[in-house]
């Protein structure tokens, strides 16, 4: 349904280069009028609301100095290309993921190092993901929040702070408790006592996660433009070819264990690829018999695009598969993952879900790291399985994954994906979307029909990344001979 904003009025024309370099002319005389004030602003040290106007004096011509040079390139418009008038098309706009604004979010915090007491704004808890009931984070325990390989960073910056009495202005990774791992801004000074010595440190910091993606987009769509449409052909190429042999070769539904079993899994999946012209990502599914008739079922994604993502897609699913033959529950398969992604050579994140399925007792044993949780349809309705505890795999070293236990029912199905199925949406809302398709799923006779009817509702849309879906039904012995 169209905005109520634009329903009585015609959709404006695109600004043209004029109207942009009015824009520019605007931002540029706001930019010179903050940097007045700023210098004008009479600033106190030791008044904690003071230093909190300067930072954000500061924070605000950062903003300006990024949109300044933004308009120059949409005033320049898409670099210049060669080749055939098909590789000159300029790329799709790409939207903000999920619907964030652009615009970070800030927060404060002032360490007193006499006291070792600590000052959060309620605005830095929401950034962070922390309870705002708990103390905030002191100096030495703030590390704890941040990514492996950024930890040098934030001690570096903050030694050369409280040491050389040196200004912070750099950036670093965390983890929230969710799993998801945002990218923050951090600014800050020393306050110096009466005797010359570091009596505290304050900061700002803002979450730039939305922002930074949108600059990768915007880099990755300019070197797209640039790269010979022969190139991007070869790269593609190299970049399939490991989900194509690792993947399960199978197509249709599969019935595992092997009939004569009590109840048998009918499965079905299928890799929804990105539209032409986007990189290959890393998801994967798996679904194969163990020892003792148990069945392993599995969906994952690592961050990035590329030959070196899909060949460490290849590498972890072999893991998995390797893992799981030796018997390894799902919670201790995960742990040994996220090792193994923490030590390789270039940092690299993931997600995934691992399952056991027990036919004797109808069991699914589950674990999961930072992905979506499976969704159970039974009798026409569907949930989200309330998830175990699991952070991203190579977020941090020795983490430890939960698992849960649910008990099925003959003619259950469970269905596991991969974030992006559902373009647009993530989270609840994406599990919202699928579990609509309860009723329609409740008519079906096979696993591969529910697939069929995934792929028809959300297949079609432009997908700026991979996606997988994989469902697993519960039949009796009799539905497999």
């Amino acid at each position: 349904m169209p905005s109520h904003l634009s329903a009585d009025h015609p959709a404006a024309p695109p600004p043209g280069r004029g109207t942009v370099e009015a824009l520019i002319s605007q931002a540029r005389r706001l930019k010179g009028d903050m940097d007045a004030v700023r210098r004008d602003a009479r600033t106190d040290d030791a008044d904690p609301r003071d230093r909190w106007q300067r930072a954000l004096y500061d924070l605000a011509l950062h903003q300006l100095n990024d949109l300044d040079e933004h308009l120059a390139q949409l005033r320049d418009g898409p670099p210049p290309v060669t080749g055939t008038p098909e590789a000159a098309r300029p790329p799709a706009a790409v939207p903000p993921a999920r619907g964030e604004s652009l615009l970070s979010r800030v927060g404060s915090a002032e360490w007193n190092l006499l006291t070792d007491h600590a000052s959060w704004s309620g605005e830095l808890y929401e950034i962070l993901g922390r309870d705002a009931a708990a103390p905030p984070l002191t100096l030495d325990e703030l590390p704890s929040l941040v990514l492996d390989a950024d930890r040098p960073k934030l001690t570096s910056m903050v030694t050369d702070c409280l040491v050389d009495a040196k200004r912070i202005d750099g950036e670093f990774r965390i983890v929230r408790p969710d799993g998801e791992v945002r990218t923050v801004h951090m600014m800050g000074e020393p306050v110096l006592g009466a005797d010359g010595g570091t009596a505290s440190m304050w900061a700002v910091l803002r979450d730039v996660s939305e922002l930074r993606r949108s600059q990768r987009a915007v880099s990755e769509t300019r070197d797209s433009l640039l790269r010979p449409p022969d190139a991007a052909r070869t790269e593609h190429r190299p970049a399939v070819e490991p989900q194509e042999t690792v993947l399960p070769p199978w197509h249709g539904s599969l019935r595992l264990p092997r009939p004569g079993g009590p109840y048998s899994l009918d499965l079905a999946a299928r890799r929804l690829p990105a539209s032409p012209g986007e990189p290959i990502g890393g998801d994967w599914f798996d679904a194969m018999e163990l020892p003792q008739g148990e069945t392993l079922l599995s969906v994952g994604d690592l961050t990035g695009h590329g030959v070196a993502v899909t060949s460490g897609m290849a590498m972890l699913l072999g893991a998995v598969r390797g893992m799981a033959m030796a018997g390894t529950r799902p919670g201790k398969l995960l742990a040994w993952l996220n090792h193994l992604l923490d030590t390789t050579v270039e940092p690299v994140l993931g997600s995934a879900v691992c399952c056991r399925y027990r036919p004797e007792t109808r069991t699914l044993v589950w674990a999961q790291a930072g992905h979506p949780a499976p969704l159970l349809f039974r009798n026409g309705t569907g949930l989200r399985w309330n998830a175990p505890d699991g952070v991203l795999l190579g977020a941090t070293s020795g983490a430890a994954y939960g698992e849960a236990e649910e008990t099925l029912e003959e003619g259950d199905l469970v269905l596991l994906h991969t974030d992006g199925l559902v373009p647009g949406s993530s989270g609840t809302d994406a599990a919202q979307r699928l579990t609509g398709l309860a009723p329609r799923f409740a008519g079906a006779r096979t696993a591969q029909d529910c697939v069929r009817m995934v792929v028809e509702e959300f297949g079609a849309t432009d997908r700026q990344d991979d996606a997988c879906v994989l469902i697993a039904r519960v039949t009796s012995a009799e539905l497999t001979s």
